[in-house]
């Protein structure tokens, strides 16, 4: 449907996605933590499309420009510390860079999208692809930014609800892919496919659920993550991942409209919960029932600038954590400035606390799946097997304590506007009671490997214990009898050299048996110093010492 023959029409439109990924151990790298970023530099150009990108904070003053400054300014100090690094203190001085990593790749111009069967191709312009790492985290978040003009609203709805899925839900009766593009092609600058969707493909995608257990990436979004690869995939590659979340990706999305005040409260809760355009003739009827949709505008809408007055009129946001949205009036110059307005907001302030909240839970969830996977190991008849579950736990608890005080912050901002909309998006992820669940998870098992070290080693202490008190006995004889109990000072070096062996053997294997017993000796003992203990119960534990136990 042209633009300008729907009611409301989309002068600009903006779609952001944030894909999370958890990254897997690279083989050969065990006993200690790679770096996927280095890895992925180290690859080469003819190997990798992606390149580190040196950000404004980072490379030429001169790429400083106003709208950098708003953005580093809006974050707390520890915010910044983890946006941008430590800075340098004088001049000359080295800073610390940022524990977060970018790379991007510029091969990609632009996306030939179809909606539906039948439909035209849209065109979408590829503003940047790029992923993002962390330090200490086996995680990274895949971030494609595209842009349209003059789009009718349904379109934008539809694209909205269908671009980010990272493979299909399923098929209908025709064997289309349902709830997803029906077809998506990356395109170069000079208009040449170098990507293109499979979802249609249903064999594909089932026999890949039947034979590994796990979905099948469909081939545009694969091919545009390459060279990290799935790692249930038969292809092989140092950088593996898998996937974290649900398909659909998180997103965020800027809307200008002619006029904002003409969309109904229908509109407004499909672009919220991002349900896609209504059915031919259902234009104005709400998605979901009216009782559950009874306090949308409170959970969802923040409404501060909702009015027709201020440098932004009639702008208003819609957040539910999967997604967050902010529509506005076209006309105001102020909404879609690129430097000081509402757009370059959006595009810096917005979007970074909205990848704030996701990486959050993101990595909560990789900590969540490292226990799940080291108890699924654990074979607890295999010392080697013990071993690396320890090793696992004790590495998944210091690396949750660097995650707390490095990036898990409550409050990003004191700007009103930066602060309800991070604290939306956080109480719509849950990420509170997910953090608390983690922590006490990777605590109790923290805890269980304490108490069994500390039971191993009061084990320990009690067989030292009863080796020391039986061979104090013989201590303490040899040294009263002293050592003219054999009088063997003149004999010959070698009866000197026997005897000697026979000593050490006999005392070795006493020393071992003793070691052996010490369970049974040491209950002995603490019968032993039972002063309520008859003679004859006494004597009785003595002889459980050697008793064999029944099978």
């Amino acid at each position: 449907m042209p633009a300008d023959s729907h009611p409301v029409c989309v002068r600009e439109f903006r779609q952001v996605l944030l894909w999370p990924l958890r990254l897997m151990p690279v083989r050969g790298f065990e006993g200690r933590h790679a770096k996927p970023w280095q890895l992925l530099a180290d690859m080469g150009e003819e190997a990798s499309p992606w390149r580190e990108v040196v950000d404004e904070f980072t490379g030429d003053s001169s790429r400083f420009h106003e709208r950098h400054y708003n953005e580093f300014v809006t974050f707390l100090p520890y915010v910044q510390r983890f946006l941008y690094g430590e800075g340098r203190s004088q001049p000359g001085s080295s800073a610390t860079g940022s524990p977060m990593r970018v790379f991007r790749r510029s091969d990609v111009s632009a996306v030939r999208a179809v909606l539906r069967p039948g439909d035209a191709p849209i065109m979408l312009d590829i503003v940047h692809v790029d992923l993002y790492f962390f330090l200490d985290l086996d995680l990274v978040l895949l971030n494609v930014e595209v842009s349209a003009r003059d789009l009718a609203l349904d379109q934008a709805q539809e694209l909205l609800y269908r671009f980010g899925r990272g493979y299909p839900a399923g098929w209908d009766a025709q064997g289309h892919a349902q709830h997803c593009l029906y077809s998506a092609e990356w395109l170069d600058a000079a208009g040449q496919v170098l990507a293109q969707s499979d979802a249609n493909q249903r064999d594909l995608f089932m026999a890949h659920v039947s034979s590994h257990r796990a979905p099948r990436i469909a081939a545009h979004w694969a091919w545009l993550l390459e060279p990290l690869v799935s790692d249930h995939s038969e292809r092989s590659g140092p950088l593996r991942y898998r996937q974290i979340e649900y398909y659909r990706m998180p997103q965020l999305a800027f809307l200008a409209l002619d006029d904002p005040r003409a969309l109904s409260r229908s509109d407004f809760v499909r672009l919220g919960l991002v349900t896609g355009a209504p059915m031919s003739g259902d234009g104005t009827g709400l998605p979901y029932a009216e009782e559950y949709l009874d306090d949308f505008e409170k959970r969802f809408c923040y409404d501060r600038f909702w009015s027709g007055s201020g440098a932004a009129p009639n702008t208003r946001y819609l957040c539910s954590g999967h997604s967050l949205l902010v529509l506005g009036d076209a006309g105001s110059p102020f909404y879609v400035c690129r430097d000081r307005g509402v757009l370059a907001q959006f595009r810096h302030q917005h979007f970074l606390l909205f990848l704030i909240a996701h990486f959050q839970k993101a990595a909560l969830l990789m900590f969540s799946d490292r226990l799940a996977e080291a108890l699924k190991d654990l074979d607890i008849a295999d010392a080697a097997s013990v071993r690396r579950f320890k090793r696992t736990i004790r590495d998944s608890f210091a690396g949750f304590l660097r995650f707390t005080h490095r990036y898990w912050f409550h409050e990003v901002s004191e700007q009103a506007q930066v602060r309800a909309l991070f604290r939306m998006c956080a109480n719509h992820l849950g990420l509170d009671p997910l953090y608390t669940e983690v922590k006490e998870r990777i605590g109790e098992m923290n805890q269980y490997l304490d108490a069994d070290s500390l039971r191993r080693q009061a084990n320990t202490v009690v067989r030292l214990t009863v080796v020391t008190i039986f061979g104090l006995i013989g201590t303490v004889t040899t040294g009263f009898l002293g050592m003219n109990l054999l009088a063997e000072a003149d004999a010959p070096l070698g009866r000197k050299l026997a005897i000697f062996a026979i000593v050490f053997v006999l005392t070795t294997s006493l020393t071992v048996y003793t070691m052996a017993k010490s369970k049974r000796l040491s209950d002995f003992l603490d019968v032993l110093s039972d002063e309520r203990a008859t003679a004859w119960q006494k004597f009785k534990a003595l002889g459980l010492v050697w008793k064999r136990t029944g099978g």
